[in-house]
């Protein structure tokens, strides 16, 4: 894509408007990178609009010019799709920060997409309500990032993916055609559900300004408890188990391998370990409580058979919300842990739930053979399949960093030998952009070309993002 013209430039500043945009590069410069600084950007406009107007305006300007043009959120994204790596304008949606309303009756709320994840929850909250959505970024990641790239987190397993969250859109299309699809209804059999297209197409369909979103009756409370595994084998068995026990209540189970634990114990200040003399696979559960029946003492009777069938060595219920929120912090720290030791690859997978353990095992003796120092740890969302899948080489980083398209490239062939998926729930962005045509079939790659060329037609919208360079 060309560089936008000077007159383009001031067109767009108009369409802005005051205070909605900045050429300042003291300004401009924390949007240009992700936190773990793989990709740095440039761009020579970052515009801030905060209505739907704007945004339309300023579309009609960038498709008519041949303008591209880059949406980002929260700028937490871990694959680079928030990143304009090209020169494009940059259009951030913060300011768009607006909860428009709240309506419990209808168990639904509406929100622009530059509101915080975290702020989500709490006016869900406030209305007696629960906004499941749920990951460690919440404080700073936004509500239409989440949704661009379909986020996951760790209430997958009971509530679903965003996908599963989102009742309407309010989505600008490429030539800035205002897309209207906020019926909230449940239940519309008219024909395509256009509204999926724009959820995990990461913004190079349309621009998402603001959402309807599902809510929840709000729990009456949590049991969490920290579980040591006999084996990884036993994982699928363990959960498969509490959820006959609690009728379906388990929200969370997070798979912790030993080694991603001994990182967060040696990082992170503060950081407890709940059972000191195991040295294996653990498991943080959580078990979402409504008001007419405590899971508690039915998680605990499931466990202690589990002990006597050797599923479990030991476990550590939290007895407080401060017991709660330490070890929620063990494994929501485990990303910054990471970072904070050295070089690693990370790798955000997806396998069939019984197929868990062989991949670890297959997983590792692939990454081992492009580099013999590599050491691989797992942790992750296994209650639906989705593995963090990261690899270390202690003493190699350079080796290790060298070594990054054959580590990926073993991971993502073992990944597809398991009919998963080589991208779980961050998206494809820069990262997996290229790779995704070597893993989806030739005919689902022209389906998801032909729908770019439909609705993006002059390719202005995150261009070279997601799909293979067009």
């Amino acid at each position: 894509m060309h560089a936008p013209a000077p007159a383009t430039i001031e067109r767009l500043k108009d369409a802005a408007g005051p205070g909605a945009w900045t050429q300042e590069p003291s300004e401009i410069a924390p949007h240009l990178s992700e936190w773990r600084g793989r990709w740095k950007g440039t761009t020579p406009l970052l515009l801030k609009p905060n209505a739907t107007a704007q945004v339309a305006r300023i579309l009609a300007i960038c498709d008519e010019t041949g303008t591209a043009v880059v949406p980002q959120g929260g700028n937490t994204g871990l694959a680079g799709g928030q990143i304009p790596t090209q020169g494009e304008v940059l259009l951030s949606l913060a300011r768009m920060n607006r909860i428009r309303s709240v309506t419990p009756d209808d168990n639904a709320m509406i929100v622009e997409a530059g509101v915080v994840l975290a702020s989500a929850q709490k006016a869900a909250d406030e209305a007696g309500r629960l906004f499941p959505l749920s990951l460690a970024a919440e404080g700073s990641c936004t509500v239409g990032g989440n949704i661009s790239t379909n986020a996951g987190g760790v209430n997958v397993l009971r509530y679903g993916m965003t996908r599963d969250l989102v009742l309407g859109l309010e989505v600008v299309l490429a030539d800035g055609r205002v897309l209207d699809l906020m019926r909230g209804l449940r239940k519309d059999n008219t024909g395509y559900d256009l509204k999926q297209l724009f959820i995990g197409a990461e913004g190079t369909l349309g621009i998402i300004t603001a959402v309807q979103l599902k809510l929840f009756p709000r729990p009456a409370g949590y049991s969490t408890v920290f579980v040591a595994l006999a084996d990884v084998d036993r994982a699928v068995v363990l959960l498969n188990g509490l959820q006959h026990a609690t009728g379906g209540l388990v929200t969370a189970f997070e798979l912790i391998e030993r080694r991603a634990l001994d990182l967060v114990l040696k990082h992170v200040p503060g950081t407890v370990d709940p059972i000191p003399a195991h040295t294996g696979w653990s498991v943080l559960l959580e078990v979402s409580n409504p008001s007419a029946f405590d899971a508690t003492e039915a998680l605990q009777e499931a466990l202690a058979a589990a002990v006597e069938q050797g599923d479990v060595v030991d476990a550590v219920f939290a007895k407080t919300a401060r017991d709660r929120e330490a070890l929620w912090r063990l494994r929501e720290a485990i990303p910054e842990a990471q970072r904070q030791d050295g070089a690693s690859i990370s790798n955000d997978i997806t396998v069939p739930l019984s197929r868990i353990p062989e991949f670890i095992r297959e997983g590792t003796e692939a990454v081992r053979r492009v580099l013999p120092e590599a050491r691989p740890f797992t942790f992750g969302h296994v209650g639906d399949g989705n593995l963090h899948f990261a690899v270390q080489a202690p003493g190699h980083d350079a080796a290790l960093l060298a070594a990054r398209g054959g580590i990926e490239r073993a991971v993502h062939d073992t990944v597809q030998m398991f009919r998963g998926s080589i991208s779980a729930e961050h998206g494809l962005g820069l990262a997996k952009n290229e790779a995704i045509a070597l893993y989806k079939s030739a005919a689902e790659v022209e389906v998801m070309r032909a729908l770019k060329r439909t609705l993006d037609p002059n390719n202005i919208l995150n261009p070279g993002k997601l799909l293979p360079q067009l």
